[in-house]
């Protein structure tokens, strides 16, 4: 089965708890995380205006989150 699949790569920071539950999620369902996390994606709800520009979005934009010091 040939399957393409998009160049993005992103980095997840998630606590010690939430990682157990997608850990023990995966584990029960012997799917892996990256699947599980691609459906959650998919199920979220966007309105009409933000749909359309994303459909419309240079494809090298890049979204970058502010790290805090700690």
């Amino acid at each position: 089965m040939n399957k393409k699949w998009a160049v993005k790569r992103m980095t997840v920071n998630l606590t010690t708890e939430e990682m157990k539950k997608l850990q023990s999620y995966c584990a029960s369902t012997g799917r892996p995380a990256t699947d599980v996390i691609r459906e959650l994606l998919r199920t979220l709800e966007v309105d009409n205006a933000e749909s359309s520009e994303m459909e419309t979005a240079d494809s090298t934009k890049t979204v970058a989150s502010s790290s805090k010091s700690q």
